[in-house]
Order: structure tokens, then sequence, then C-alpha cells
């Protein structure tokens, strides 16, 4: 079996509604995803996928939707100020946690026909979330 990882980079802010601590507050995060494939075989090339070609399709993904994104739970009360004040946000059903937002990207990179095993998301330089199917 072989693997590659490719770490993409981001900033996003979010809250979390029903958090007992400071992350029910507006805030932010640079953060890293780390994006593993699985395949048996390599390609013509001897490749998982070239890692330019994931960083092509599921690097422009991040950027258009996640990058420099409020990212709020859409019950959020704030979804609509924010929009009315044409702030960049986009919302999701669950809490934006790392752990759903891990979640949430290796769905879009699987979308996209790559052999995804794992991603991984730095919140922090020492928390991390990690989502596998």
């Amino acid at each position: 079996m072989f693997r590659i990882t490719r770490e993409l980079t981001f900033c996003y802010g979010h809250r979390l509604l029903n958090h007992g601590g400071k992350c029910r507050h507006l805030h932010g995060h640079n953060g890293t995803v780390a994006i593993t494939l699985e395949a048996e075989t390599l390609d013509a090339l001897g490749m998982v996928v070239d890692f330019g070609t994931l960083k092509r399709h599921v690097g422009s993904w991040i950027d258009e939707t996640l990058d420099h994104r409020m990212i709020l739970q859409e019950t959020d009360p704030l979804v609509a100020i924010l929009q009315a004040a044409g702030e960049p946000i986009v919302t999701m059903p669950e809490p934006p946690t790392a752990e759903n937002l891990a979640k949430w990207i290796f769905d879009a990179v699987a979308e996209r026909g790559f052999p995804v095993v794992e991603v991984v998301l730095w919140e922090t330089p020492s928390c991390c979330a990690v989502y596998r199917r």
C-alpha cells in the first residue's frame, strides 16, 4: 500500500455557540490540513497522485470555500447580521469544530475523486482533529 500526504494552510474564524469557555466567542485560527491519500498501485508516473494535482483541486476548493471565511453553525444568530454586513461567511449544519471541519474537508476531497483515507486539521500548532472513514 502506498500513501502520500499533502499539507495545505488556510485562515478561518468561527465560534462554538454552546461552548462553556473562550471558544463561544468569535475567534480565528491559522489552520493546517494534512490530507492523506492511499493506493495499492501507482499511476504511470509512479505516483499515488501528483502533489500539484491535489493542491490544484483541493487547495482551490479550500481557498474558495474556507480561507478567510467566518465559519458558523446555520443556527447562529450572527449569520444574518454578518451576511447583511457583506462579510464572507460559510455555514454548516453542525458546530464548526475542528472535528466537523476535518470531516467536511475529507468529504470534499473524496467528492473530487481522490483516494483519501485521512484528514488531519491542525487548529493550532498543538491541537488537531482527525477524520478517517
